[in-house]
């Protein structure tokens, strides 16, 4: 995947494939937290990924990608005081790269928190070209430890973690945190973070170390030198 396709996609692919990994282990309530219409982008639904979930329910706001009115769809404004009937109903709150849209984002994610018994499964962009339309804007990027500080915030420990590593590419931090973090110990995935998130920013992407090495190529052929071995995108 090279281009503009990478820029956008390699990220949410390798999220996809991350929750996928994970949702398995998710047995009892799940809500997929400002979810539009809950398809991944991938050309399926997350719901299909939640296997052993006892329910799954989906929460929007108004505006594009927003509410849809669809049977059991919970409206759900992150930025308000949370409704009591969502308090605590859930096991599991799932949310994928909604809080950079939301400028309130310390309530949001308190909400989102107190919507569940356990646990929540998040993914925030740390790195992404800037996006927004008429009914949502885009303030905020996140690093993994601002993603660890939130969940201690509303007394959530992280329990996995895990970021990206595409060139060229956006980068996305996935972190699952839990109120009963002993409930998760052994099964999880082990959590892989780099040391330093993002230190490949402004490297070469595939495209770019093609092209140079196109380039060094024919500035070796006008000055009569062998050509060097090519090197292939990764």
């Amino acid at each position: 995947m090279f281009g503009p396709e990478r820029r956008f996609r390699a990220a949410r692919l390798w999220s996809n494939e991350e929750i996928r990994r994970l949702a398995p282990l998710f047995d009892g309530d799940v809500v997929n937290v400002s979810g539009w219409d809950d398809r991944d982008k991938a050309g399926s639904t997350y719901q299909t990924y939640f296997t052993a979930a006892k329910s799954y329910s989906i929460t929007n706001y108004q505006g594009e990608s927003g509410f849809q009115g669809a049977p059991g769809e919970i409206p759900l404004d992150l930025e308000s005081p949370l409704d009591q009937t969502l308090e605590g109903r859930f096991d599991l709150a799932f949310n994928h790269t909604t809080l950079e849209h939301v400028f309130d984002v310390f309530t949001a994610f308190e909400n989102i928190c107190r919507m569940t018994r356990d646990a929540v499964m998040f993914v925030v962009p740390f790195a992404q070209v800037e996006h927004y339309t008429s009914s949502f804007g885009d303030y905020w990027r996140f690093t993994p430890q601002a993603a660890k500080r939130l969940c201690e915030k509303n007394g959530l420990a992280v329990v996995y973690q895990a970021v990206n590593t595409d060139p060229g590419g956006a980068i996305y931090v996935l972190t699952v945190g839990s109120k009963q973090p002993e409930r998760w110990r052994g099964r999880l995935p082990e959590t892989r973070i780099p040391s330093h998130s993002g230190e490949w920013i402004g490297a070469p992407g595939p495209v770019e170390r093609v092209i140079g090495g196109a380039r060094n190529g024919l500035r070796r052929l006008v000055k009569g030198e062998a050509p060097a071995e090519p090197e292939l995108p990764g």
